[in-house]
């Protein structure tokens, strides 16, 4: 299941994230979505997790959760095609 996460603090990198969702079963990739001309991060990213049942755990007990200085937002990503 994709997940797409928001409102990420700047500082935020990919290790931390995938670290986090980690907790909660296994992550087949993360996405931390960057600038091109900054090259900062944008404050989002995508996780992929093979098992919809660890991605929702992961949804339910990281949503609204604060990382950072931010509270982020943790839900299923829409299809591109939808």
């Amino acid at each position: 299941m994709k997940l797409l996460i928001r409102n990420l603090d700047r500082l935020t990198t990919e290790e931390e994230l995938k670290g986090l969702f980690q907790e909660f079963g296994s992550v087949q990739s993360c996405t931390l979505v960057i600038d091109r001309d900054s090259g900062k991060s944008k404050g989002f990213a995508f996780i992929e997790m093979p098992k919809s049942g660890e991605a929702k755990s992961a949804i339910k007990n990281l949503n609204n959760k604060t990382i950072g200085s931010n509270k982020i937002r943790v839900k299923k990503a829409e299809d591109k095609n939808a």
